[in-house]
């Protein structure tokens, strides 16, 4: 059977298009005292707290629980749900941070017991040649992290935004990863920039219009996925862990790419997106709606 682009873009599957709601709350020293996450539709990969807090609850609302959310049937993508976990979680852990007037990484660390998750953070930030500041600082720089495949992940990114065609720019992105013991270095590396490349498409581009169960987008001229141009520079941090067992490496390095350009994009601008992906038109409505 072979099929042809325009019937590959109408009968497949695609991601869900999930909702997330989360309630927080810090007390004057920065810890956060309180987590409420609401998930609909989009699955729970991903959507641990991870961070350290007392009073944390996660629900999660599938399509069995009310009638028919999407008009088309929904599947798997790479680290299937964790990127839109991941995104709306590392988003909120920024709000917070910027509440309280203190640097995004110094409070994720004053925030975590995990020790994987605070060395990956570290290694990061030393790669990337981390400065402290409170955002927004205007520098464009963001910081997430996350869990997938049994692997930690942190991410840096610095990005440059248009404010006359709400174009965004990223200019390099970090990436630490605790996968256990790395049997394989180099095709390691390759996963790692090849999850932050196509990490680029769901940030930017790679949307699905409908209307009812018709699918609109039938090939690649309305929906675009990363070009080599589009590439920034790319760091990588693989941890020497040869003493604990191997784990996943295909998919981690995918799951906060959306997360660390948002938080990036809030630092230049001071505006925050909650919608992806970060088209033109999002980034001018949210970042300069009087432009």
């Amino acid at each position: 059977l072979a099929w042809t682009r325009d019937e590959e873009f109408f009968y497949d599957t695609f991601h869900p298009a999930g909702v997330v709601k989360i309630n927080s709350g810090i007390d004057k020293s920065g810890k956060i005292q309180m987590w409420d996450y609401h998930v609909y539709f989009s699955g729970t990969r991903g959507s641990d707290t991870i961070y350290d807090v007392p009073n944390a609850k996660t629900t999660s609302y599938n399509e069995k629980d009310t009638s028919p959310v999407h008009p088309f049937g929904t599947g798997a993508w790479r680290a299937p749900n964790n990127n839109t976990n991941t995104f709306a979680r590392e988003s909120q852990i920024d709000i917070m941070a910027s509440a309280a007037g203190i640097d995004p990484l110094e409070f994720r660390l004053k925030n975590l017991k995990d020790e994987k998750m605070i060395a990956c953070l570290k290694a990061v930030a030393e790669k990337f040649n981390y400065v402290a500041g409170k955002s927004p600082s205007g520098r464009g720089i963001g910081i997430a992290c996350g869990i997938d495949a049994g692997t930690w992940v942190a991410h840096m990114a610095e990005v440059q935004v248009d404010k006359a065609k709400g174009k965004v720019r990223v200019l390099r992105i970090a990436c630490a990863q605790d996968m256990g013991l790395c049997v394989n270095p180099e095709g390691a590396l390759m996963q790692m920039e090849g999850c932050m490349t196509m990490g680029l498409g769901y940030t930017f581009t790679e949307e699905i219009h409908f209307e009812g169960g018709n699918i609109l987008d039938r090939g690649f001229d309305s929906y675009n996925i990363p070009k080599f141009s589009w590439l920034p520079k790319l760091d990588c941090v693989i941890l020497d862990r040869k003493d604990k067992p191997p784990q996943g490496g295909g998919e981690p390095a995918i799951i906060a790419i959306g997360a660390v350009v948002a938080n990036a994009i809030y630092d230049a601008t001071g505006a925050r997106l909650y919608t992806m992906p970060f088209t033109p038109e999002r980034v001018m409505g949210g970042c300069f709606p009087d432009a």
